[in-house]
């Protein structure tokens, strides 16, 4: 007895592994549902709250949570103590411990900001795949209808029914010129979902990572604290008057309308800022090596009082006092009407502010429109004006070195120049830090002072 075995047959068999790498490949990606599947509405009762026993278990994990963190920050505060008991008065050494945070607090930071920017393209990529594949749920749904049809359909008997047979052959004459289109449908929704899924993999493992990053700066954060806090308790020790002298120093800065003149009062007229000018003055410009190059070996001593390098041969060299994006360059308009004194870099919220260079610190505290002030004489009739921090942790007459901590960034501008000109690239309520460099009280171009690389940074 003879059968007919149409073509849609063969057909079915190729097309009916669609499906199945469809369907997996929707539940891999979640979200993504199968044809014609509805969703059947839980009870009233499964949707009431969690029984008692699960509520009790899970507020003992959050318990058992928080002691380990209790227990975590307790070892810290006792390992920061034997640290600080370890280096006891050798200011070498606590320097060299807050310039070396400093820069392990620096380093998570730039990783951190490495990390976002990797995860917005992967972000915007899911969104785009998802609100693909959402409109075209109908598509979904007629390519698997159509490729499970094909698949489970049986070939009649041509003398039982050749009626049967008759519509098999019409429908596989039909089906095998729409199965190529199909195919090429059900790919492209295959090569979709499993970029989806690929995607998904790359956001959780950068997360994962930007988790332990941001767990790493609380502890770097936590460490720099303790030392800078024990900086300024030693310092407090000897200059016993630290207080009022920060507070002349604002009355001063309340009396004069420029930075030129806010400098020229406060090394007149404040002793501790008058002092460290005249050691400015002395040790400001130290002897460089005969072949005309600096002696960046001087660096390696953390104990100094006076500057390794002087700051006129230390173009190339310094490093910027926070990582961030460069808005605004020295001789740009500034959006006002003017011309830009300094450049304006925009950091991250809570960013640590490191000095570029050793030097004096002639100023500390608020002033006009640049909110937080610190002014440092480099010497050499140079000065380093850096604004637009929340909290500053030096003191007036203070020598720090380059790379030491010395200001941390809050969480929105705090510079009226900034906020008056446009900002390009930044969100308009982040911080941005402002930096001037002047020569004998005139703003210069601190664009050749730079360091080009990580590898030329000076640090102490």
């Amino acid at each position: 007895m003879l059968s007919l075995r149409p073509p849609h047959r063969d057909i079915g068999r190729r097309a009916a592994s669609f499906p199945v790498m469809l369907l997996s490949a929707g539940l891999a990606g979640g979200g993504i549902e199968s044809a014609g599947a509805q969703t059947t509405p839980a009870p009233q009762q499964q949707e009431a709250a969690a029984p008692a026993t699960d509520l009790i278990r899970q507020r003992e994990q959050e318990l058992e949570a928080a002691r380990e963190q209790q227990k975590k920050a307790a070892e810290l505060q006792a390992k920061l103590k034997a640290d600080i008991a370890a280096i006891g008065q050798d200011r070498g050494k606590l320097n060299q411990q807050l310039i070396d945070v400093a820069a392990r607090v620096r380093g998570v930071e730039a990783k951190i900001d490495d990390a976002e920017a990797r995860l917005r393209p992967l972000d915007s990529r899911e969104r785009e795949i998802r609100a693909s594949l959402d409109s075209r749920r109908g598509e979904i749904a007629e390519v698997l209808a159509a490729l499970q049809r094909a698949g489970r359909r049986a070939p009649p008997a041509l003398l039982v029914r050749p009626e049967d047979a008759l519509q098999s052959l019409r429908t596989a004459m039909l089906l095998g010129s729409v199965v190529p289109d199909m195919r090429a449908r059900a790919e492209k929704l295959v090569a979709d979902l499993g970029e989806l899924v690929n995607l998904r993999k790359a956001i959780s493992a950068e997360r994962d990572q930007l988790a332990a990053d941001r767990d790493k700066l609380k502890e770097e954060q936590a460490r720099l604290a303790s030392f800078t806090g024990e900086r300024q308790r030693q310092l407090a020790a000897v200059e016993k008057d630290m207080d009022a002298e920060n507070a002349r120093a604002v009355t001063l800065a309340r009396q004069v309308d420029s930075l030129q003149g806010l400098v020229a009062k406060m090394e007149q007229e404040s002793k501790a800022a008058a002092k460290a000018a005249q050691a400015a003055s002395l040790q400001g410009v130290p002897a460089d090596l005969a072949n005309g190059k600096p002696n960046v070996d001087a660096l390696k001593n953390s104990g100094r009082m006076a500057p390794a390098i002087a700051f006129a041969s230390a173009k190339g060299m310094l490093a910027m006092p926070v990582n961030g994006i460069r808005l605004r360059n020295y001789g740009t308009q500034d959006g006002v009407g003017g011309v830009e004194k300094g450049i304006s870099v925009a950091a991250r919220a809570g960013a640590q502010v490191t000095t570029p260079c050793d030097g004096w610190v002639v100023y500390s505290g608020p002033f006009r429109s640049y909110g937080q002030l610190l002014i440092l004489n480099a010497g050499g009739g140079y000065h380093v004006l850096i604004a637009g921090m929340e909290r500053i942790s030096v003191n007036i007459g203070q020598f720090v070195l380059a790379g030491e901590p010395i200001a941390v960034m809050g969480s929105t501008s705090r510079v009226a120049s900034v906020l008056a000109g446009p900002v390009p690239t930044a969100n308009a309520s982040q911080p941005v830090l402002y930096i001037e460099f002047r020569k004998d009280g005139t703003p210069i171009d601190p664009g050749p002072w730079w360091a080009a690389n990580e590898g030329e940074k000076v640090r102490g």
